[in-house]
């Protein structure tokens, strides 16, 4: 959109380092306005950075099906964030990135936490559709790719959350 504005209403010159901007012709007349060379690239900047583009948000929506597709698929194990088979290998924060021997722990991403979920990795099995060896697979239902993502995002967000915001079915 700058870009836009910049190119139909500005005409460049480096001369004494400012720019020099026209209005537009359609007013037949011409006022110059005076900008810093050096004062350009911190404003892009900084409109890129506010922009809203920068910043997704997460759907009240999405949340709720990654917080459904949890109490469908996972909870069984992971209840609140911790885990009943393996204690060391909750989904918190402070376990998901701790790397520990022999525990599938060192996650730091929602990509990981995917890769996990799809795959499964030690006593946990996996939920993606293609998710092979299938001895390391859940024999219940295979969750869709798309599932597993709001899945992971639920999950990322709980744990740097302290798992604070679970509730249980039925709260």
């Amino acid at each position: 959109m700058l870009s836009l504005l910049v190119a139909n209403c500005c005409s460049f010159s480096t001369k004494r380092g400012y720019i020099n901007e026209e209005q537009n012709s359609d007013t037949q007349q011409q006022r110059q306005i005076r900008f810093p060379i050096n004062m350009v690239s911190p404003l892009m900047a900084a409109l890129v950075a506010l922009s809203p583009l920068s910043y997704p948000t997460v759907s009240l929506a999405n949340v709720q099906r990654g917080e459904a597709l949890f109490h469908k698929a996972c909870i069984g194990c992971h209840t609140g964030g911790g885990n009943i088979i393996q204690p060391g290998a909750t989904l918190f924060e402070k376990d998901l990135q701790r790397v520990v021997p022999l525990h599938r722990n060192g996650i730091e991403s929602e990509e990981e936490i995917y890769k996990i979920t799809y795959y499964g990795n030690g006593r946990m099995p996996g939920f993606g559709e293609k998710c092979t060896p299938r001895g390391q697979c859940t024999f219940g239902a295979r969750l869709q790719d798309e599932e597993i993502k709001l899945l992971a995002e639920y999950v990322k967000s709980q744990a740097d959350q302290g798992w604070t915001n679970f509730k249980n079915q039925g709260d």
